[in-house]
């Protein structure tokens, strides 16, 4: 089953490299800013989680420690916490660089793109509004984009919103045509819980 969900990334990376080329003028991600690996929860189906695995075992001893550290931290934090909705940063990154870059998760693939928000509207990524994706092209409240700002890029691919929300990537469509099963997601902390 995981050579079928290899066929999807493949697939579905086909079509981010796309995207993100076509909104290259407003895309500033490079390694090391890694501000979408942190405070935030990281949802990761089963098969996911698997492919992920995979990956950390290709990990060298010290790297593999590290991560070990992380998580427990992670976990210790989620015992202490008392909220409704637990935030955390990453566990595979170090030194703001993510280890298992190649193994990542769908929503880690995705993170950086305007996408369709639930009311279908464009939404942009929060690292906007930390002077990166898509900030040349906003109005300065963030509400929308500037008509204004856009002209004066002179570039001619419009900045636009894509379908790539994690709940869209992972319907039992491309289950089916892929023929593998997700199956269950949750945060990917809890992939860790005993």
């Amino acid at each position: 089953m995981i050579e079928n969900y290899l066929l999807y990334l493949r697939f579905l990376d086909q079509k981010l490299n796309t995207f993100f080329e076509k909104q290259k003028p407003y895309i500033f991600c490079k390694k090391g800013c890694a501000g979408c690996c942190k405070n935030a929860q990281f949802p990761y189906s089963k098969i996911e989680f698997e492919y992920l695995s995979f990956g950390i075992e290709q990990l060298d001893v010290e790297t593999k420690n590290i991560i070990i550290k992380n998580i427990d931290d992670v976990l210790k934090q989620k015992e202490q916490f008392k909220g409704e909705l637990f935030k955390y940063d990453c566990p595979f990154l170090i030194n703001n660089v993510c280890t298992v870059y190649n193994y990542r998760g769908i929503i880690c693939r995705t993170f950086g793109l305007a996408n369709v928000g639930a009311d279908g509207r464009m939404k942009v990524p929060f690292c906007c509004f930390e002077g990166l994706n898509y900030s040349n092209v906003m109005e300065d409240n963030g509400n929308k984009i500037s008509a204004e700002k856009f002209k004066k890029l002179g570039v001619d691919q419009e900045p636009v919103a894509f379908n790539t929300n994690y709940e869209f990537l992972t319907d039992p469509d491309f289950e089916r045509g892929f023929k593998f099963t997700f199956g269950e997601i949750k945060p990917l902390v809890e992939w860790f819980v005993k």
